[in-house]
């Protein structure tokens, strides 16, 4: 059997899945997260032994610490895929929930209900979690899902693919409903991306060379975003003290993550009083500041930033800074340079962070909170599949709503058009 066939195979058992899953009742699928859950603590010998083949792999083959470390699927691991899945469990179910109701003057009652996308294909790098955790997702919004992880992870996927199986089957659900395409030949990406007839939606998770490779050769719709460039921007009559603590901690709480701040962004008259003891404060925690002219004239040590700075996703304990004569310039900076992702403002001025809110268009805008704020479960939404910079049809955070559409109903009693 040659990759196409066998990826083509794949795509149509999870298209005929996709009809029982479309009506599965919520009972039924809260009984196989449940026993997803369970059965990750019996297998996960098993499991773990299955990753162990990735993870002297990885090291044979020179991955970093931190990408060794994202592969690995410890106890600790284990135990959160599984709480993971019960608290998806817990959520309500999104699928059949109905909009306001209203009637026509003809007397037809009209409403949108919710229901499951169908068939979606979740394309990954490296964390054997997201196997779980878009599964879980996934299956909760009442979809059937092919998962195509790092080849880096196959092993673990793998093993993780059999257990999601074994617990379908035990509850009554197609095993199909959720599948891990077995080869690491890229090959089986590109077949994948040509499913259209089968496969309803991509999501890809990863790197900027990852998306951008699957938005060039899909044939599908892609929900994705390539990078996130998220800005702070301190306002002139910004709670100093505030904005020092939110700043902090979006550069420096979780650096090599898509939600942490990449740019600062000071107004010209808080620029002398709040940047010597924020640079101070960076410069304590290891972060390479990269400024403007103006920057520079109040912090002389600091490296010159260049063009590619304000450009530049670091992920990473690297910041840049730029001293701004106006708000309206903080909106025009971040509109030339930001990817759609997460910008703030620290400001006292109610009228000010309400302009910002309605001028700065990126998936998430908050006023004196911290940009690592962009994540599904601190948001309320309970898990994530994943954060959309693109618009259609997701706006930010992707949780159980995010993975369903709506249709029309209309009720009639014999009514004809004339």
């Amino acid at each position: 059997m040659t990759i196409e066939t066998a990826i083509v195979d794949i795509a149509k058992a999870a298209k005929k899945a996709a009809l029982a899953m479309a009506t599965c009742p919520t009972e039924k699928k809260n009984r196989a997260l449940l026993a997803m859950a369970d059965r990750l603590h019996q297998d996960a010998a098993r499991i773990q032994a299955e990753n162990r083949k990735d993870l002297e792999a990885a090291a044979a083959a020179g991955l970093s610490a931190a990408m060794i470390d994202r592969l690995t699927v410890s106890d600790a691991v284990i135990s959160s895929m599984a709480d993971g899945l019960r608290e998806v469990a817990a959520l309500p179910d999104p699928v059949g929930a109905k909009s306001a109701t209203w009637r026509r003057p003809n007397g037809l009652e009209v409403a949108r209900m919710r229901i499951p996308l169908g068939v979606i294909g979740i394309i990954y790098e490296s964390r054997p979690n997201v196997t779980v955790d878009a599964a879980g997702l996934c299956l909760k919004a009442g979809n059937t899902v092919i998962l195509r992880g790092g080849s880096e992870a196959l092993h673990s996927n793998r093993a993780l693919a059999a257990t999601i199986s074994a617990s379908l089957a035990e509850s009554g659900l197609p095993e199909t409903a959720v599948q891990v395409v077995p080869v690491a030949d890229r090959e089986a990406v590109t077949h994948l991306l040509a499913q259209e007839e089968y496969v309803d939606l991509i999501i890809p998770r990863g790197g900027e060379g990852l998306i951008r490779f699957v938005v060039q050769h899909s044939s599908i719709p892609v929900l994705k975003h390539y990078k996130g460039v998220c800005h702070v921007y301190v306002d002139q009559d910004a709670d100093m003290e505030m904005a020092r603590a939110i700043c902090f901690n979006a550069k420096v709480q979780r650096p090599g993550v898509c939600n942490a701040m990449e740019t600062l962004l000071v107004h010209k008259d808080a620029a002398e009083q709040f940047l010597p003891d924020m640079a101070r404060q960076f410069a304590d925690a290891g972060v390479v500041l990269r400024g403007c002219a103006a920057t520079r004239a109040l912090l002389p040590d600091i490296e010159a930033a260049e063009e590619a700075d304000w450009h530049a996703e670091y992920l990473d304990l690297i910041l840049a800074v730029k001293v701004v004569d106006s708000m309206d310039a903080a909106i025009s900076h971040i509109a030339a340079y930001g990817s759609s992702h997460t910008e703030a403002i620290v400001t006292t001025r109610y009228d000010r962070a309400m302009r910002f809110l309605a001028s700065v268009d990126s998936s998430v805008v908050l006023v004196n909170a911290s940009t690592r704020f962009n994540d599904g479960g601190q948001l309320g939404l309970g898990a994530e599949i994943g954060i959309s910079t693109s618009k259609l049809h997701a706006f930010g955070p992707m949780g159980l709503e995010e993975l369903t559409t709506t249709k029309f109903i209309v009720l009639g009693n014999g009514q004809i058009r004339e």
